[in-house]
């Protein structure tokens, strides 16, 4: 039987950090077992906000290869591909812009938020306000079935199921498939400083390839309760980025809610439990570090990697817009 398909991938606008890691990269490494899983170098979108600085974008596409091969994506379970490359995708979301309204798209929350938060007002660009339609030819171009993204993204892939019934409603078959959300029990991950999540454009964001003293800084720095001024003085777990961070990264749970109960208890300070942190995040991202330093000087084999993913990931993509074409009566030459 063929594995269910998975669609997975990530922005190329910078590295890639521990929220990453926490929210989709664990999901990713489980996955590929089992799963036929594409991973997407998103660089077209990174474009819908980035046209200006394209040699940014262009220059973290090896930047997300290499954290995606360091932290464990084997290129021989899952195929590593160029958003770019795949000539199918942009002609599907050409296509789906003429099955969605723009005023549906302007109601889409995580388009909303995101131009709030850029403060784009009426100035958004066209591409980015079209990102759900975008997303729509991603996901359905390699029929997945499962999508793994943070909650803030569970939006896109609503609209992109009211795109696939719209399409196949057209067609008069089940052309495409629906996909499911796979949103990941842990939620995002924090800014260290506790304000909002952790993003590329924070700025203070712990990457995978951080040093042992970028580590312990940003440890060090991060936001705890601002009550808890004594060490024998009760302190608070919620809004806590510490206890954030070792829910997320701490294999040994009963630890941590040992340490949250003392802490609440009080008689637990700030700097044990940062200690603590510090420990857990340098033996999760040592190996990651060095196995990425070790590729970085193998970017031959890197570019081989997304080159051979990207090849078959075409040949994906341009079955299901053909399928989609003649679903819809397209003209085409070849039959005609």
């Amino acid at each position: 039987m063929a594995k269910p398909i998975v669609l997975t991938g990530d922005r190329t606008t910078g590295p890639l950090h521990l929220g990453h890691y926490a929210g989709s990269l664990q999901t990713r490494l489980k996955l590929q077992k089992d799963h036929d899983q594409f991973v997407l170098l998103a660089d077209s979108q990174a474009l819908t906000d980035n046209a200006h600085r394209p040699e940014k974008v262009r220059e973290n596409i090896l930047e997300v290869a290499l954290d995606y091969l360091a932290v464990g994506i084997d290129p021989d379970l899952s195929t590593i591909c160029l958003q770019s490359h795949l000539p199918a995708l942009a002609e599907l979301s050409m296509l789906y812009l003429n099955f969605v309204t723009v005023a549906r798209l302007e109601r889409n929350p995580t388009i909303k938020d995101e131009v709030r938060a850029r403060g784009f007002g009426r100035n958004i660009p066209a591409g980015f306000l079209c990102y759900p339609a975008a997303q729509a030819a991603d996901i359905t171009a390699f029929k997945a079935a499962l999508v793994p993204v943070g909650e803030d993204q569970a939006p896109i892939i609503e609209q992109t199921n009211e795109i696939v019934r719209r399409i196949n409603a057209q067609a008069g078959s089940e052309i495409l498939l629906e996909a499911m959300a796979l949103i990941p029990k842990a939620g995002r991950l924090p800014n260290p400083d506790g304000k909002g999540k952790m993003s590329k454009s924070s700025g203070s964001a712990i990457l995978l390839s951080a040093s042992p003293d970028e580590i312990y800084a940003a440890v060090r720095g991060m936001f705890t309760d601002p009550n808890h001024l004594h060490v024998q003085d009760p302190g608070h777990v919620d809004g806590n980025v510490v206890f954030a961070f070792l829910d997320a990264f701490c294999d040994d749970l009963g630890e941590v809610e040992s340490l949250k109960n003392h802490y609440q208890q009080g008689g637990l300070g700030d700097q044990a439990i940062k200690k603590r942190l510090d420990q857990v995040l340098q033996a999760l991202i040592a190996p990651i570090r060095t196995r990425r330093a070790e590729l970085a000087r193998e970017k031959a084999f890197v570019i081989d990697v997304i080159r051979r993913g990207t090849e078959r990931a075409k040949q994906v993509t341009e079955a299901t817009k053909q399928e989609v074409a003649e679903g819809l009566g397209l003209f085409s030459l070849s039959r005609a």
